[in-house]
């Protein structure tokens, strides 16, 4: 006992490594503990509640045994142990009562187990048909009667199974209790007609579905072999283990034909881990709790769960719970809580439900005993019925109702804290992976139903399994476990965390790779990383200090207003997310404001904070950024803790004396509802619409964003001014003009839809494609948007052509391009003027100064001087233009020749120029 506690904290310290490491906050200074007294008294308290209800019983459990050891084995356990092994199996003749010479056929796979036969056992849906071969008749499964009966046979009738049900047989050994109602046919869906003779032969001792059926029928429990795998006194084969009994049963069988047929066969068969002996599916006796008897309450309780997802509730919980069955409580184990039933011989059995019980029935019991194994099998009680010693019962408690017990027993309810834990009961929500269905989720409400009637947990997010990035299970022998701390070292817990956040709903499976958090990792901390510096890199340039300035929304320009009301709709959002649970569409809607943040509003404003001085606007810039950062900080707390952390410690803790030490210590963001102006929001929203469709003309017109172009147009209802200017800057056209139909700038090429044409034409195809060749495009389109459907002459014939008997094609008319997505549609104007050109020309300057600038390590508020030398028309365009290019590069001077400093030789535009900065200290 003491080493099995020492190994319970054998992993405590990787363990709380861990959970620190990924941010996953507990109480580790007061963890429960099940092992400590306390927390059993609280279960056997549980227990005692269950057992005054009437609900705990004794009974008979199938277990994978190993007789050698003497212990039942857990699946993890017999998973551990399998083998290839050839059997023998058996068809054997159980002759019916009253009719001569007929026999029902059944087959089993263990010979051994048929000296405790009580029942056979045939599927009541399926086909069965009594045949005569040679001078004997036999029951048999029809579809399996010819590969058995190979010498011919004749089909004397056909029934379903349930025909057969109670008719009786002579048994082949009959250890049956005298006047048990036994040795007849029973019914269940078990038995299949895959193999054998679809009459299987039934010992409720060996089994889980013998041991179902025989509690089903009533059968009577029959086991003629002992603890220790061997056959008990009585039978012609007492003291033989059951392997080496088989060939002497099936010789016994033979000899009094009996014996059908022997099959041998190979198959998987599960050994002990420890020893190498053959397991047996032996019935061992078990502790029941009654769960059937509250089956109703535990559907009733199960509805009171906010299932996610929600088909877990009706789904798989709720299917398990309509076929619920007992639960086997007791374990043959020497490590666990102990089960704390005391029996007398004269059969009375009681059950202590604390301490103080103990102490008072128990004989000489010292009141600080440890309520486990060794110290509690000492204890006797005097039978208050006939004044005898009663001795606990050896086994302890199926660990999993330690589990489902935690809810009370972590409080060491009902003995005090009673008030604490019904604050804490039920608990807002738990989480565990799919697999716990059965598991933990199951014994948490099992346990609540039946001490409470009221559910354990109002909310259970469900989790997918982790798989590798084939979607394959991970698995050492397939070598494509992840060991996490790898992926914790190399890109933290934030990356990680934020990775199972936004790639798919939780009770999905996840692919997972170290790449795809890399990828997940950039799109939105890295893009919200780099918003955070760029405002550090500015504030600290200009020494900003935002304790010495206020935010007045109302004076504001729009693009911060907007920013503002995006942010306190998101808030929202994210808010209304996490209250219930939607944790994929909280990370999402925080990840593409981020991207919002950073690549729309931080870059269409950057050029605010390159000024000298600190202007209204500049403040204005600056105040809004810092708001959002701020509040961002505290939205990605539950998500990335450790960066929301550091932007918080970094931006707020040193200009607000008093502020909580941690982001996570500060209240959760509230959505300001007095910034939130969705009509604005409605506004940049087309905005972003119409620039993302622009961006797309002039990659396919393959004309850079620096070059100017005559303008855009908009076939759609016109955005305010300042929205329109934002478009044009944006794009760089001169003007953005909205109009109620493009087609002037644009034209279509219509084809036939071969998929629904091609069946319904068939000869006319040909004619129909040709004339659809020389319509009038837009007319056509313009048809089928306004009334459904457009009509072509083919043959003399009128034919309506709907839009899914079409494709349509965008053309584009010379010195236009044009984009759509749904009812929206940009044509750019590219007929590029010389002024136009040289103004791109020039624009592309600045650029590659700007790039020169960080090339040669200068800093953002570095001055320069400028030299320019190459291309004769490219050196005069530089020239017409010094000071733009001096303004936008802080260069001080802009000279001809090729000059001292950092220098490159570059292409412009097609032009070969060398630009060569100086910096001016």
């Amino acid at each position: 006992i003491e080493r099995c506690k020492k190994s319970v904290w054998k992993f405590k310290s990787q363990w709380e490594e861990l959970s620190d490491r990924v941010g996953f906050w507990a109480d580790m200074e007061n963890p429960y503990i099940t092992y400590e007294d306390s927390y059993i008294e609280s279960v056997w308290w549980s227990l005692k509640v269950i057992f005054e209800k009437g609900l705990l019983y004794k009974g008979h459990k199938v277990v994978p045994y190993c007789p050698r050891c003497g212990t039942s084995l857990s699946s993890h356990e017999v998973a551990q142990g399998y083998k290839d092994v050839e059997d023998a199996s058996v068809i054997v003749r159980f002759p019916v009562q009253g009719q001569q010479d007929t026999y029902l056929l059944a087959w089993t796979t263990t010979p051994w187990t048929l000296p405790s036969n009580v029942a056979l056992c045939v599927n009541a849906d399926e086909q069965y048909a009594r045949v005569r071969s040679g001078n004997e008749t036999f029951y048999i499964a029809a579809v399996l009667a010819p590969q058995i009966l190979e010498d011919g046979f004749e089909v004397l009738e056909t029934f379903p199974g349930s025909a057969m049900l109670g008719i009786y047989y002579e048994p082949l050994y009959d250890y049956a209790p005298a006047g048990s109602d036994v040795y007849r046919v029973v019914a269940d869906s078990y038995v299949t007609l895959t193999d054998g003779t679809g009459i299987v032969h039934t010992a409720p001792a060996f089994g889980e579905d013998d041991a179902r059926v025989g509690r089903d029928n009533g059968l009577a429990f029959v086991q003629m072999v002992d603890a220790q795998g061997m056959f008990a006194e009585g039978t012609p084969w007492a003291g033989k283990f059951v392997k080496q009994a088989d060939p002497l049963i099936i010789e016994d069988l033979k000899d009094r034909g009996l014996l059908f047929a022997t099959l041998p066969f190979t198959h998987s068969y599960p050994f002990c881990w420890r020893c190498d002996t053959p397991l047996l599916y032996y019935a061992r006796s078990t502790w029941f709790i009654r769960m059937t008897a509250v089956r109703d309450a535990l559907l009733r309780c199960n509805q009171d769960i906010n299932w996610i997802p929600g088909n877990i509730r009706d789904g798989r919980m709720g299917n398990f719970l309509e076929n619920v069955v007992d639960w086997g409580l007791s374990r043959e184990r020497y490590w666990g809580t102990p089960l704390p039933i005391w029996e007398c011989g004269c059969g009375h059995v009681h059950l202590i439900g604390s301490r103080e019980e103990l102490i008072r029935m128990g004989r000489d019991v010292p009141e600080n005993i440890e309520l486990h194994k060794p110290y509690i099998d000492a204890v006797t009680l005097t039978c208050p019925h006939c004044g005898g010693e009663m001795q606990r019962v050896p086994e302890v408690i199926d660990c999993w109702y330690d589990s489902g017990s935690m809810p009370f027993a972590q409080w060491h309810y009902p003995f005090e804290n009673e008030e604490l834990f019904e604050q804490n009961f039920p608990a807002d929500f738990i989480s565990e992976a799919i697999d716990q269905t059965r598991g933990w989720f199951y014994s948490l409400l099992a346990i609540s139903t039946l001490l409470f009637d009221a559910p354990p947990y109002q909310n259970c997010v469900v989790l997918g399994l982790v798989n590798d990035m084939e979607g394959r299970k991970m698995s050492k022998h397939l070598g494509n476990v992840v060991d996490p701390w790898d992926v914790l070292d190399k890109q933290g817990a934030d990356a990680v965390r934020w990775y199972f956040y936004v790639s798919s709903a939780p009770w999905l499976s996840t692919r997972f790779s170290g790449e795809a958090i890399s990828e997940a990792q950039r799109k939105f901390m890295g893009t919200l990383w780099n918003t955070y510096a760029f405002y550090v890199l500015y504030a600290n340039i200009d020494g900003f200090n935002p304790a010495e300035h206020t935010l007045d929304y109302a004076s504001l320009p729009v693009m911060d207003r907007w920013i503002l009301s995006r942010l306190s709709t998101v808030t929202a959002q994210v808010d209304g997310h996490l209250m219930n649970y939607r944790i994929t569409e909280a990370s999402r809607a925080l990840a593409a404001f981020v991207d919002e943040l950073s690549n729309w509003y931080v870059r269409r404003g950057r050029e605010r904070y390159w000024g000298s001085g600190m202007s209204a606007d500049k403040i204005a810039a600056y105040m809004t950024l810092y708001t959002v950062l701020e509040t961002v900080a505290g939205l990605a707390a539950p998500f990335v803790p450790f960066m929301a952390e550091m932007i918080y410690r970094n931006l707020v803790l040193p200009i607000r004396p008093g502020a909580p030490e941690s982001v996570h210590l500060t209240d959760f963001p509230v959505s300001r509802a007095e910034w939130i102006d969705m009509q604005l929001e409605e506004n940049m929203a087309a905005v972003l619409d119409i620039v993302t469709l622009g961006r797309a003309c002039r990659n396919v017109a393959s004309i850079k964003n620096r070059q100017p172009t005559p303008g855009l147009y908009v076939q759609g209802e016109a955005l305010p001014e300042e929205f329109t200017a934002l478009i044009a800057d944006e794009l760089n056209v001169k003007a953005v003009r909205f109009v109620s139909d493009a087609a002037a700038l644009i034209d279509y090429n219509i084809k036939p839809q071969m998929r629904t044409l091609g069946p319904r034409l068939g000869r006319l195809l040909p004619a129909v494609r040709a004339e659809l060749s020389k319509v009038d495009g837009t007319a056509f389109v313009n048809a089928l948007n306004e009334r459904g459907g457009a009509d072509i002459i083919v043959e003399g014939q009128t034919l309506t052509l709907s839009a899914e008997d079409v494709l349509i094609e965008t053309v584009q008319r010379p010195g236009y391009v044009s984009q759509s997505s749904g009812s929206l549609t940009v044509v750019l104007d590219t007929n590029l003027t010389d002024a136009l050109r040289t103004e791109g020309f020039v624009r592309e300057v600045v650029s590659k100064v700007q790039n020169l600038r960080k090339e040669a390590g200068f800093s953002v508020t570095d001055h320069i001087r400028l030299y320019y030398a190459g291309d004769a028309e490219g050196a005069a365009m530089i020239a017409d233009n010094a000071d733009f290019i001096g303004a936008e590069v802080l260069a001080d001077a802009v000279s001809p020749g090729e000059g001292p400093g950092f220098a490159k030789s570059l292409d412009i535009n097609g032009r070969s120029m060398t630009l060569a900065a100086e910096r001016i200290v």
